[in-house]
């Protein structure tokens, strides 16, 4: 060096774009939580002076989360995770619903936990019945064909996705959540991927959402139910008086999970805005520069920082590990995983390409330059994995 300047870090030279349910920690997520650690390590239920200073701020969490979403501070409860919020949401209600009949009403692109424990509720049920209702090629479900499940007899549950994290297509959650009400169905919303990105609003009777894809920590997560929602425990009691999720929270996993999220709400507008531009510099750049590129998803009604393609003739995973090598993050929603050597769900509910996909999700504050420097290799980086495999030319 000639200059003088400090050598690079690994981090200078890498640029993270999978924030997908693990978005770095928002500054005021890591403040709340550093604070907590000191002031609220001590469990909440304890009558000491260490015990209920864990519960203000347990309380103070609680009703900062449940006016993000316009619930009530008793309907919030804290999970272990967002997969566990899901199972949880499904099997109670379905097991409190099971004289009303055994049918779960679901999209063909939910979440895999959404879809596994729809599964396991109704094989609880002698009349249990999975009704799986397709979608379009943006991943739009077929509300019409929702809304006559929804209807029809037996309908214990319905579950539909604010949006899609894989492909960020938004979903006619309002209009299911209508037809739900008039049919007296709850109805599940997931908003795992939009909390914090985008408006979610009060359509919805039990609410799940994920800390981590807003910028709070891993290790918590949100189930908002309404009071009206009839559920029973469809696990073990190990607490009578613990409620959904048994065995406590980390006070100061959920008060960061807070902090985060009215910065990320404070913030939405402008990142709405700043990274929606991005998304769709990268959707043109990459249908135009790279050779047989499918970008899915909606390209208008869609969340605002998830970009996804697909890319013939080339493997997934070795698009990801090239780009990785490259100094970029990046998550793929289609590559065979090693457990199931199967391609996603989603893409194959679209009936989109499901291989050489690729998933970017941009978090808070990615900058322009970062974005258009991914464009720029990205070209190369499929042509070299094509020429890998062989297939250059075709």
């Amino acid at each position: 060096m000639t200059d003088g300047a400090p050598p690079l870090t690994f981090a200078d030279r890498r640029t993270y774009l999978d924030a997908g349910g693990r978005a770095p920690l928002h500054p005021r997520g890591r403040a709340a939580l550093d604070a907590a650690l000191s002031e609220g390590w001590a469990d909440p239920r304890r009558l000491h002076s260490e015990g209920r200073r864990a519960r203000l701020l347990l309380d103070g969490a609680r009703e900062s989360l449940a006016a993000a979403v316009g619930a009530r501070t008793e309907e919030v409860h804290f999970a272990p995770s967002l997969t566990q919020a899901l199972h949880h949401a499904v099997l109670g209600v379905a097991a409190g619903r099971r004289r009303v009949g055994g049918t779960v009403a679901v999209s063909a692109v939910e979440r895999a936990a959404v879809l596994h424990a729809a599964t396991l509720a109704t094989r609880r049920h002698a009349e249990g019945r999975v009704d799986v209702v397709p979608v379009d090629a943006t991943g739009r479900v077929d509300v019409h064909a929702l809304n006559r499940t929804i209807a029809g007899p037996g309908c214990a549950l319905a579950a539909l996705q604010h949006a899609n994290g894989e492909v960020g297509t938004r979903q006619p959650v309002a209009e299911v959540l209508a037809a739900a009400r008039a049919a007296g169905v709850p109805l599940l919303v997931d908003a795992g991927a939009s909390l914090g990105h985008v408006a979610v609003g009060p359509d919805w009777d039990v609410l799940a959402a994920d800390p981590a894809d807003w910028g709070g920590p891993s290790g918590v997560a949100l189930l908002a139910v309404r009071r009206r929602v009839r559920w029973s425990r469809a696990w073990p009691e190990d607490d009578a008086e613990a409620g959904w999720f048994p065995g406590g929270v980390s006070v100061p996993l959920a008060l960061a999970a807070a902090a985060a999220l009215e910065a990320a709400l404070a913030e939405r507008a402008t990142e709405d805005a700043r990274r929606r531009a991005l998304v769709d510099v990268m959707r043109a750049r990459i249908a135009q520069e790279v050779p047989d590129v499918v970008v899915v998803g909606d390209p208008e009604d869609r969340l605002p920082h998830v970009v996804t393609f697909s890319c013939l003739f080339v493997d997934g995973e070795a698009l990801v590990t090239e780009l990785d090598r490259l100094g970029f993050a990046v998550g793929s929603g289609s590559a065979c995983t090693s457990s199931t050597l199967e391609p996603s769900h989603v893409l194959t509910a679209m009936g989109v390409l499901t291989h050489g996909n690729v998933r970017v999700v941009l978090p808070a504050g990615t900058e322009a330059a970062s974005v258009h420097r991914f464009c720029d290799v990205l070209p190369g980086a499929v042509a070299r994995v094509r020429a890998l495999l062989g297939v250059e030319g075709l």
